[in-house]
């Protein structure tokens, strides 16, 4: 089903439209997503993003959202999905078959869909979202072009001697990282050991005083629009 809506970008020049579908996740069941797309695109060109939202949240998750309408006004089409224990409101994710079955499925159906089809594909995703298409892409199960990790969870809260990074040193694509200096659940030196060693290119965007969600204390000052407007600028930067 096709419900469109169209949105002015910040700026007031660019248009997008956003549309809602329908992903099949094989037996498991539907789940819901939203493309955001440029007014102006060509099927077979150009870069498109999935985005994954993280365990507590889902595909309306306000960062998600701000990144994938601004996004799609710099000319770069945007799925967000959920995941099935979401679009069936439940609060415990999914099993790990569940969990992976999703993302390829959200995945195959952009690089699919006969309006984009690109020519690259950037696997993006908020905590949970964004270490599960890192451990698919390591093991050769989610073929994307791109990374983007937007608050990786490398530990769990007050564990931080139980590092989630093995599958990151499998990785060969170029990957951004975002993380917030207060980030309870990835450590900036930790985070920052693991890349050193990392195979693959990559690049660290913090965000001062951001939380795991990039939340800021009050007396900072900074809107979450203004945080997430300097999120999306340097995600759009790197893709260029």
């Amino acid at each position: 089903m096709w419900d469109s809506v169209d949105s002015l970008s910040n700026q007031g020049i660019d248009l997008m439209r956003e549309t809602n579908v329908s992903i099949e996740v094989g037996s498991f069941g539907t789940v819901s997503g939203v493309i955001s797309m440029p007014d102006q695109f060509t099927p077979g060109t150009g870069t498109g993003v999935v985005l994954a939202h993280g365990a507590g949240n889902d595909m309306h998750n306000s960062l998600l959202v701000a990144v994938a309408s601004g996004l799609a006004n710099a000319g770069f089409p945007a799925l967000r999905f959920n995941f099935l224990f979401k679009e069936q409101g439940r609060k415990a994710p999914d099993g790990r078959e569940v969990l992976d079955a999703a993302w390829k499925s959200a995945f195959a159906f952009m690089k699919s869909h006969s309006d984009i089809r690109p020519e690259r594909m950037v696997a993006a995703g908020k905590s949970m979202g964004g270490r599960l298409a890192a451990e698919l892409a390591s093991a050769g199960e989610l073929p994307a072009d791109l990374l983007v990790f937007l608050g990786y969870p490398l530990h769990a809260l007050g564990k931080k001697d139980q590092l989630r990074d093995a599958h990151l040193y499998d990785i060969s694509i170029p990957m951004l990282f975002f993380a917030g200096s207060r980030d309870a659940l990835c450590d900036l030196e930790l985070l920052r050991e693991v890349l050193s060693k990392l195979k693959a290119p990559w690049d660290l965007e913090v965000i001062d005083g951001g939380d795991h969600s990039f939340d800021l204390p009050k007396a900072a000052g900074i809107s979450e629009t203004e945080v997430f407007a300097r999120i999306l600028s340097r995600m759009v930067d790197w893709l260029s």
